[in-house]
């Protein structure tokens, strides 16, 4: 979701270096930022941090997440930060932005992000309406082949059952995927999916009868939700990657709010809500409204 913020300040001349999780490497290949994944004891990670402030020659950093953690780690790797005022952290901070008002109601966090970095480049500019994640040819084609060792040669559909964590003591995916993988299928759908590390079981146990692929980098499973006929997924991070390369998408939402965790796309269908999960029939209808089947009463 940091996607537009990171383009604004491209945009307006910053040369920039990432620091996040590994995975963030191939995420973004196609844009040339070197990506830093400090890793080990808190003092390794700010280790990593200062050398890699040296070797580029960076004395600046945007700390987009709330965290005090992550703002400590780059004062103590000599970085001057730029952040927003949160909790305990203003000291940490040799620019300190104050938090937008709108944050206390229902900002999302595209626009959250988006105006720290408009604020810091003391620029006037605008949201954009959807993510734009760009692809390379390279990753395009790496999720052709896993499609073809599969035998997956014609439109399928991609289902995101998994999804990490608890939110507020209750689990983030919604139970009916065995159920919409049945009904899919019977309706003639391929339906693939792509397990992130560790789901693999969880994601075979969800879709019976389903395609499920081999693990694979963020970069070609990005690829692979970009040529979906549709995309079902939970509010996770799937449902976002599906958003930023305009796949069509249904969002199931539970337990998180829409408000701010939506997939930044006017094109996705969300159902559900804070408050619980939707019933199976409402899902239903919109997934198949959006591949365009014949609907009948679901078995």
């Amino acid at each position: 979701m940091c996607l537009p913020a990171l383009d604004l300040l491209a945009g307006a001349g910053y040369p920039l270096e990432l620091v996040g999780k590994p995975w963030a490497t191939a995420l973004f290949e196609a844009y040339g930022w070197p990506v830093v994944a400090p890793r080990g004891s808190w003092i390794e990670r700010i280790d990593a941090l200062r050398v890699a402030r040296i070797a580029q020659r960076a004395e600046q950093a945007i700390v987009f997440t709330n965290s005090i953690g992550s703002a400590l780690e780059f004062r103590l790797a000599g970085f001057a930060c730029a952040g927003y005022a949160t909790e305990a952290r203003r000291w940490l901070l040799a620019r300190a932005i104050a938090v937008p008002e709108a944050w206390s109601r229902d900002m999302h966090t595209v626009e959250y992000y988006f105006e720290l970095a408009r604020r810091f480049a003391n620029v006037d500019a605008r949201v954009p309406e959807r993510l734009s994640l760009r692809l390379t040819p390279a990753a395009q084609a790496r999720a052709r082949a896993l499609l073809a060792a599969a035998g997956v040669d014609g439109p399928y559909t991609v289902l995101c059952p998994a999804a990490v964590g608890i939110h507020r003591g209750r689990p983030k995916a919604w139970t009916g995927y065995p159920q919409l993988c049945a009904e899919l299928i019977a309706h003639g759908v391929r339906v693939v999916a792509c397990p992130g590390p560790g789901e693999r079981e969880v994601v075979a146990a969800a879709l019976p009868g389903g395609t499920i692929l081999p693990e694979t980098d963020v970069a070609t499973f990005a690829a692979l939700l970009s040529g979906a006929r549709l995309v079902v997924a939970n509010d996770s991070g799937p449902s976002h990657v599906a958003a930023a390369v305009g796949a069509p998408l249904v969002a199931i939402f539970g337990v998180t709010e829409p408000a701010r965790t939506r997939p930044w796309t006017p094109d996705a269908e969300l159902v559900g809500g804070p408050n619980g999960w939707p019933r199976f029939d409402a899902v239903w209808e919109r997934v198949g409204a959006r591949l365009g089947l014949a609907l009948g009463v679901p078995s």
